[in-house]
């Protein structure tokens, strides 16, 4: 397993404006949770359509890895994750957790963990703050 480069770019995809960049990363078939707002895509396709709504949302999304570590398949990232909701006040940046499981070198489960209050509270969003349509 070559650590760095799947952590990089898992980092880079994220930094990045291609949503697809993000979902070549997964088996056809792996699940992608964000634990902060409690939602699961599954598949390539809705982890790249995760990607673009979260570009469409958030300006200038950024994942800063701090620290890497495996244990077997599984790779523990600590880092920090930011960027700024769009209509919002102040940009965000907050602790971040993922917890990546591999098979065959490629990404089958991916666990997010951050503060959506954090998120919200730097933003100078109420912590019932949701997204207004259109």
């Amino acid at each position: 397993m070559n650590l760095d480069r799947i952590v990089a770019a898992w980092a880079a995809a994220w930094n990045g404006t291609d949503p697809t960049a993000l979902g070549t990363l997964f088996t056809p078939n792996a699940t992608y949770t964000d634990q902060g707002i409690g939602v699961t895509m599954t598949g390539r396709d809705q982890i790249s359509g995760w990607k673009a709504r979260t570009d469409a949302g958030i300006e200038d999304v950024q994942v800063t890895v701090n620290h890497a570590s495996h244990c077997g398949d599984r790779i523990t990232v600590e880092g920090v994750y930011a960027g700024h909701i769009k209509g919002a006040p102040t940009p965000f940046a907050v602790p971040l957790a993922t917890l990546l499981d591999l098979e065959n070198g490629e990404i089958a489960r991916d666990q997010d963990f951050y503060s959506l209050n954090a998120v919200f509270a730097q933003s100078g969003l109420p912590a019932d703050w949701t997204p207004s349509a259109g």
